[in-house]
């Protein structure tokens, strides 16, 4: 085998590996999400917002401490922002699903 066809073996199971990876990943979004549902559900009969700033300040806090590389704790953080952002208004879409 040459050098460039190992070379091309190499990117082809290491993109292999992020794939089966972005797989999971999605999975566990996805069971992230609906466990943030049933929060959201709970939340909404006892009259609580959905939105809760002091939770995700701990969340993000725990994120960095759980963080251990590559990625920098601001990015850790900017990505779980993200998903919060979307899990907030997958939250707010299922209320008002749910009302109408």
């Amino acid at each position: 085998m040459s050098r460039v066809q190992g070379i091309v073996m190499d990117l082809e199971h290491w993109r292999s590996q992020i794939d089966h990876l972005n797989r999971r990943l999605v999975e566990l979004l996805s069971e992230r999400a609906r466990c943030a549902i049933e929060v959201g559900k709970i939340k909404r009969a006892e009259g609580k917002p959905l939105y809760a700033p002091e939770r995700e300040t701990a969340v993000l806090n725990q994120l960095k401490e759980l963080n251990q590389g590559p990625f920098s704790d601001d990015a850790v953080q900017r990505i779980f922002r993200q998903i919060i952002d979307e899990t907030l208004r997958l939250e707010k879409d299922h209320a008002e699903e749910e009302e109408s």
